[in-house]
């Protein structure tokens, strides 16, 4: 659950300020008649990546065991590719992003009303496909049913709240830190996301070492404890870990981490708005 807020915060967090972005600049310059245009783009990104989500989850469901596996497994190390880009994405255009987006639905608004719809749908989609992918495979990842759905939702919420509260000039933060320390948790996460996915190839055949075990600490861990129950679902971690599960982890964070903190000290995105 707490895995999944963080996605929903994060990502939420991201496509509400492009949004943001997008509608103080039209207020900025008088041009409010554009401002349905704009709320009826981010409402076919929106439904498009729920739509995505289903599908994925519909989809999954009629396949064979094997085949499950394996096509949770892909959509896994898919998913740990969006946001790794993601994140870095965000540390190397956060300063010029709001003017970019600027002068795109500039061009938008004087190209007509359907440019301005595909627009801010294309601004928004971006962010709501990479989050329903990464939010998919997470939450296949904690195998529940509810609670990474309530998570995320609750991360979703925060996140418009925040969004609003800075838009209207009653909350000011600092965007950098925020974006650099959520950056970190989520490079955690993904490791996760990225062992089980290898995990799902294994059980599908695809790779090997299904049996060949890194450590096995479910005696001091149970699985169903409460506190095996939170490692899964903020790291996803596995009691029994192979050991090819644990050389993908450890190399994934020890690549990813220090290049993600190294971006960090030498390029900082908007570190404050009000």
């Amino acid at each position: 659950m707490l895995a999944n807020l963080l996605i929903g915060l994060r990502e939420g967090l991201e496509a509400a300020l492009v949004v943001s972005i997008l509608v103080a600049f039209l207020v900025r310059t008088d041009r409010r008649d554009a401002l349905p245009k704009v709320w009826l783009g981010v409402g076919i990104a929106v439904a498009v990546s729920v739509g995505v989500t289903v599908v994925l989850g519909l989809a999954q469901q009629q396949l064979t065991f094997t085949a499950q596996e394996a096509l949770g497994g892909s959509l896994s190390i898919i998913a740990v590719g969006f946001v790794t880009w993601m994140i870095f994405w965000m540390r190397r255009v956060g300063r010029t992003i709001s003017a970019e987006l600027e002068n795109r639905l500039e061009t938008a608004v004087a190209m007509g009303s359907t440019a301005v719809v595909v627009m801010a749908a294309l601004a928004v989609g971006r962010e709501g496909m990479e989050t329903a992918l990464f939010f998919y495979t997470a939450a296949q990842a904690a195998g529940q049913t509810t609670q990474p759905l309530i998570g995320f939702l609750l991360g979703i919420a925060i996140a418009v709240a925040l969004a609003y509260l800075i838009y209207r000039g009653a909350l000011r933060i600092n965007l950098g830190r925020f974006f650099t320390v959520t950056g970190v948790l989520l490079i955690f996460v993904a490791a996760g996301i990225l062992g089980y996915g290898v995990h799902d190839l294994q059980e599908a055949g695809i790779l090997p070492g299904l049996n060949t075990l890194a450590f096995d600490v479910s005696a001091v861990i149970p699985p169903d404890s409460w506190y095996g129950t939170l490692l899964k679902g903020i790291l996803n971690f596995s009691p029994q870990t192979t050991v090819l599960e644990a050389i993908v982890w450890v190399a994934y964070v020890a690549i990813v981490l220090p290049l993600f903190l190294r971006s960090t000290r030498s390029a900082s995105p908007v570190t404050s708005t009000s």
